[in-house]
């Protein structure tokens, strides 16, 4: 069977007052043509008489229009006092079909709007909270009180109060209370500033941690987030792995080295038995190289795990390209730049040394080995720049990598010693393909 929904006729509240104005002037007109006919002549007396009888009627029906309208108004007060609390539960009903009804209608989808907003809010802070509370790094928010540096903890997680509460509630209580045993590497941690690895314990009992620290301004006050995460398990894993691989390089360098250099002799101690002494000459002159090659493997290896702290000296560019050029062949782009550099020469030389034979070993044409050294910034570019093969991303993700190399008799000691010299400057490096082929490597230190 078909339903059909009847809306209820439309009346708007103007078309209401003005039937309601006219059915009480149509009323007091008839008062009055009947009093008249009653009391002929007597104007002011009949229209005395008719005030009096539709004052009263006027008034009553005035006011039973305006009841409900006015209980609506306040029904809406009261529920958007609810909104401006966080209650959204609420809901209003008005059975006429008027500017009033549609009124309510917006109303009650804002509050739908809002209650679904408030739902939703109210779910991602619970999957906030949950991964907070869950995740093995330390969370502190510490606001920063006047004249107290140590300020009061706002929030903690469940990490930090393991950590640094043994498992009770740390909201409300003093940082410095907290610090006061606390292990004595964070405290100097926090002391230092800045974020940072610090250890703590002895031996087999030393702990990594990672501190890091983040300010900001939180209703008009200032506070820090800080982070501490625990880092031993992570750091022995990933050192286990590095020996792994620094074995594996050694091991199959050391194999290529001595297994012809045990065929060498041996074959060298059968010349001698038979009295074939032509070709030790050349046999000796294989070991020598092959002994060399070894030597240099090792030493760059040694190299590489000792570097000492840069002497940081003044160094006028001229004179250090110049050496530079006497022992790779390179190209300058642009002017050098007129003041020295503050530079460890030494170890700047060896860097920039492997990056430029780096760049002639790619297949690029000599002539296009270019090195450009300018300032910008506050900060000290070195670029060198090459038209070779260029790098993968695979490669370029692993290319400063220790011991990472793609080359066949390469060590992956080249971009890892030039990394570790620019980090000690206070500098960083960063490795980029060129628009037309070829690689750029960036040595960003500080001017």
């Amino acid at each position: 069977m078909r339903q059909s929904l009847r809306l209820p006729l439309r009346f708007s509240l103007i078309t209401r007052c003005s039937a309601l104005v006219g059915a009480l002037l149509a009323l007091g007109i008839l008062i009055a043509l009947g009093l008249d006919h009653l009391l002929p002549g007597r104007v002011l007396v009949v229209l005395a008489l008719s005030l009096v009888c539709v004052a009263p009627l006027a008034l009553i029906a005035v006011r039973a229009q305006l009841r409900p309208i006015l209980s609506m108004f306040r029904a809406l007060e009261g529920t958007v006092a609810s909104y401006k609390d966080g209650d959204f539960s609420f809901s209003l009903h008005w059975p006429r079909n008027d500017e009033l009804a549609d009124l309510v209608a917006a109303h009650n989808a804002l509050g739908n709007v809002l209650r679904e907003q408030r739902l939703a809010l109210v779910q991602r802070e619970l999957l906030l909270d949950t991964m907070v509370q869950n995740t093995p790094v330390a969370m502190l928010l510490v606001a920063d009180a006047p004249g107290d540096g140590a300020g009061a903890i706002v929030y903690a997680n469940l990490s930090a109060r393991q950590m640094l509460g043994d498992g009770r509630k740390l909201e409300g209580l003093r940082l410095s209370a907290i610090l006061s045993q606390a292990l004595p590497a964070l405290v100097d941690a926090l002391a230092r500033g800045g974020d940072g690895l610090f250890t703590a314990g002895d031996g087999e009992e030393e702990e990594v941690y990672h501190l890091a620290r983040r300010s900001f301004s939180l209703n008009g006050r200032k506070h820090e987030l800080l982070l501490l995460r625990q880092l031993t398990h992570e750091l022995r894993r990933q050192e286990v792995q590095t020996w792994k691989k620094v074995i594996r390089v050694i091991s199959h360098e050391l194999n290529n080295s001595l297994a012809p250099l045990a065929s060498l002799a041996h074959s060298g101690a059968e010349l001698v038995r038979r009295g074939q002494t032509e070709r030790l000459p050349q046999i000796l002159e294989t070991i020598e190289e092959r002994t060399r090659h070894l030597e240099s493997f090792i030493l760059g290896y040694a190299r590489f795990a000792k570097l000492p702290s840069p002497r940081i000296e003044a160094c006028p560019w001229p004179a250090f390209v110049s050496r530079l050029a006497s022992q790779v062949a390179l190209t300058v782009s642009g002017a050098l730049p007129v003041e020295a550099a503050r530079i460890d020469p030494a170890q700047m030389e060896q860097a920039l040394l492997n990056l430029l034979k780096n760049a002639h070993e790619s297949g690029s044409p000599a002539a296009d080995v270019t090195l450009q050294v300018r300032q910008a910034h506050g900060t000290l570019r070195i670029e060198v720049m090459d038209r070779g093969q260029g790098m993968n991303d695979a490669v370029l993700t692993n290319a400063l990598v220790p011991f990472y190399s793609t080359k066949r008799s390469g060590t992956g000691l080249g971009l890892a010693l030039a990394r570790e010299i620019a980090e000690a400057h206070g500098g960083r490096i960063t490795l980029g393909n060129r628009d037309g082929g070829g690689l750029v490597v960036t040595l960003i230190l500080p001017a």
